[in-house]
């Protein structure tokens, strides 16, 4: 069978990278964040909202709380359900190919134990809101602190 009208020269598209499910969770005390700065590529050295990937049989919220204790040794008791969802992509890096991301963002409504960074965590530690800009940032991550304190400043955490 022949195609008559196939172009060999017809640019195919690659296929985009698959998308992975996440979690952060953005923690407040007082006009301060809970963040870790990245041990591992992508943006090695970056700091970010405690997170990861969704495990095989956990939910989003699971997920979050075990980020969490991972990353910084905290526990948390989570709103119920993400205060937002995000589309992020990391780049490719030598021998880590790019990846989609679809992140639920859950708020931390109180947290409890002793902060320690762990796992691929690097540091962790609670950093002024005003102070964002002055550290190497994971894109968009400072924008979205801001924003998100924004919306729920009246919310709990406060």
């Amino acid at each position: 069978m022949t195609h008559e009208n196939a172009d060999p020269e017809r640019d195919v598209d690659a296929p985009s990278p698959a998308t992975a499910l996440g979690v952060s969770v953005l923690c407040r005390q007082d006009q301060t964040v809970l963040l870790i700065r990245r041990g591992k590529a992508p943006f090695l050295g970056h700091w970010s909202l405690p997170g990861g990937r969704v495990e095989a049989g956990e939910t989003p919220r699971i997920a979050a709380v075990r980020e969490l204790r991972e990353e910084t040794g905290l526990h948390a008791d989570l709103d119920p359900e993400p205060v937002e969802w995000v589309e992020v992509e990391s780049p490719e890096h030598p021998g880590i190919p790019a990846q989609r991301f679809r992140i639920a963002v859950f708020l931390a409504i109180r947290t409890n134990g002793m902060l320690a960074a762990g796992d691929d965590a690097q540091d962790a530690a609670w950093v002024a809101i005003g102070d964002l800009d002055n550290r190497p940032m994971t894109p968009g991550t400072a924008t979205r602190i801001r924003r998100l304190v924004a919306d729920t400043t009246s919310g709990p955490g406060t």
